[in-house]
């Protein structure tokens, strides 16, 4: 009996130091994570506002955090930010970051769901750029097609993003040269944009469609494109707008949070 005892015991132990591994590793990212691009520099005494863990336990996981490269320290009293591995680590994801394919399943899910053709657009510079899309397979549809390019001034797709970009009214007047936009009125309109969480656009770039779309964020906050569904008007008015636009807000968060931004 004291045999079988003891081999039982033995066995647990290695289950037991497992499970203290894991929960080591847990609590070293519960750290990690409590830094945002508004704290990037934490105390210990921060840190322990931020995650549940006792000090002896913070500073054991601290000194590791350090010796591996994924924080640094200075200053008296001693502040933490993250170190050079965190940043090698976010090359390598971003180099081989495919947004088309990351956003698949949120394409698949609103083109299912509305029966419209929906559309991914990239932000880039005052312009933005189809880079997936899913046409509708009804008989009157719209579509604009991948590699398509429009400036953001102009339609729902680009006033989605341009309601997040933080430009200048010199900025604002320099994006609408060329244009027949009227930006005296664009405060007002982006400022409802971000409130509502989707922006509208009908008749304007395709006569009988309407575009709605909605924004996603990189991991950094800033905004990253748009998600947007087109159709003709005989199909999408009154509170199918609405509908449609918190179902393109929805999955413009989960999108945002696939890229790696933290809840707001």
């Amino acid at each position: 009996m004291a045999t079988e005892k003891t081999s039982r015991t033995e066995q647990s132990e290695p289950a037991e130091k497992l499970n203290d591994s894991v929960r080591a590793v847990s609590r070293a990212l519960d750290i990690l994570m409590a830094f945002t691009p508004t704290d990037s520099e934490l105390s210990a005494s921060d840190l322990l506002k931020r995650v549940d863990l006792s000090r002896p336990t913070l500073y054991r996981l601290l000194y590791t955090l350090e010796q591996s490269g994924f924080l640094v320290s200075s200053g008296d009293p001693q502040k933490f930010r993250l170190g050079p591995s965190v940043a090698h680590l976010a090359h390598v994801w971003t180099s081989t970051l495919n947004l088309a394919e990351l956003a698949a399943p949120n394409l698949r899910s609103l083109w299912e769901r509305t029966g419209e053709t929906v559309a991914l657009f990239a932000f880039q510079g005052s312009w933005r750029t189809c880079v997936a899309e899913l046409p509708s397979m009804q008989a009157l549809s719209f579509k604009r097609g991948i590699g398509y390019r429009e400036r953001i001034v102009v339609g729902a797709s680009g006033r989605a993003i341009l309601a997040h970009a933080g430009i200048s009214e010199r900025e604002l007047k320099e994006y609408a040269k060329g244009t027949q936009v009227d930006v005296s009125r664009y405060p007002a309109e982006l400022a409802a944009i971000r409130k509502r969480g989707y922006a509208v656009s009908k008749n304007e770039l395709i006569q009988g469609a309407v575009a709605i779309a909605a924004p996603f964020f990189e991991g950094s906050g800033k905004v990253a494109g748009s998600i947007a569904v087109f159709g003709p008007g005989a199909r999408i008015d009154g509170p199918r707008i609405e509908e449609l636009g918190q179902m393109l807000a929805k999955e413009g968060q989960a999108l945002s949070a696939t890229l790696g931004k933290l809840p707001d």
